[in-house]
């Protein structure tokens, strides 16, 4: 098993990771000859979220190689918060009063190495940074992230949600601004509810024994989209509505918890666009691709699971 490859873009990769770690503090990665996927679907997250990431891996990586007997793939699990400081200690760009802000004014980094290595009988993901120091000297930096790597038997149980043809498609207002307005929700309620239609209407609101909020935009475009890679309900299973287009003034509505939505929207980091699906009364599923939707780098698939109204 041999893995290794030069980091081009550090800052987009530090960013993909600083979405994912607001979600889980451990992730599945898996890297194939052509992707990189990211996966966060443990049953602990808040209200059930998963993430099922592809970037595609000239975006990201140069001198790319990789070599196994599963089919030149390797799966690991890795701690988010670890690789989210080895990313730091590579770039300037994310440099924080952390070891990278200790070890960053000491030399520039203008190469950063991934490759997989064994330390202490243990596989890490081992970053290696060079660069030239403030007095012209060459530096070498190393930072090892423990990772451990997945049985091709347990990579093949892993499944994307299942879900169904979504109800409607809306491009959402930039994530920074839509964060803003959530943010002012939460002091005042668990859940809230996502209202869209196909006729460029979103609205989110809340709705307590003391207080009811609505935030409505107009104009949001809806695009078609395809859901690639997911699994159908069953063949045919939706050709009646794809004949009878619904009224496009008609609400689609999802109950989600406003904890589990603050999380998601900390992918603005790497927003360029973001599409939300509505499925009815079951989820939300919400695609932020990284660069424009035409020539995207990949795209950052979220689940969030609708909550159960108890009043119902």
């Amino acid at each position: 098993m041999r893995f290794r490859a030069t980091v081009e873009n550090v800052p987009i990769f530090f960013r993909i990771i600083q979405a994912v770690e607001k979600l889980q503090k451990k992730c599945i990665i898996k890297f194939t000859e052509t992707e990189m996927h990211i996966i966060c679907n443990d049953d602990a997250n808040e209200g059930g979220t998963q993430v099922w990431s592809v970037v595609k891996i000239d975006s990201i990586f140069t001198s790319y190689r990789i070599q196994s007997n599963a089919n030149n793939q390797i799966t690991m699990t890795i701690s988010t918060e670890a690789l989210l400081s080895a990313l730091k200690s590579s770039s300037s760009s994310a440099a924080s009063s952390t070891i990278a802000a200790a070890i960053l004014p000491t030399y520039d980094a203008d190469e950063v190495v991934m490759k997989l290595a064994k330390k202490n009988d243990h596989a890490v993901l081992s970053f290696e940074m060079f660069g030239m120091s403030r007095t012209g000297r060459r530096v070498r930096v190393a930072h090892d992230v423990r990772i451990d790597v997945m049985r091709p038997a347990d990579v093949e149980k892993l499944r994307e949600p299942l879900c169904p043809e979504p109800d409607v498609h809306i491009l959402l207002p930039p994530l920074q601004k839509l964060r803003t307005i959530v943010e002012r929700l939460r002091p005042l309620s668990d859940v809230m509810a996502i209202q869209v239609n196909g006729n460029g209407k979103l609205q989110v609101s809340i709705s307590t024994d003391t207080v009811k909020l609505e935030t409505r935009w107009t104009g949001c475009p809806n695009p078609p989209i395809a859901r690639e890679g997911q699994a159908q309900d069953g063949e045919g299973g939706n050709s009646h509505d794809a004949l009878e287009k619904p009224d496009p003034e008609k609400m689609f509505s999802v109950l989600v918890s406003i904890r589990s939505f603050l999380k998601f929207l900390n992918s603005h980091v790497v927003s360029t666009t973001t599409i939300a699906c509505i499925c009815q009364n079951h989820c939300a599923i919400l695609y932020v691709y990284i660069g424009e939707v035409a020539d995207a780098g990949g795209v950052l698939t979220f689940y969030i699971p609708t909550v159960l109204d108890g009043d119902d």
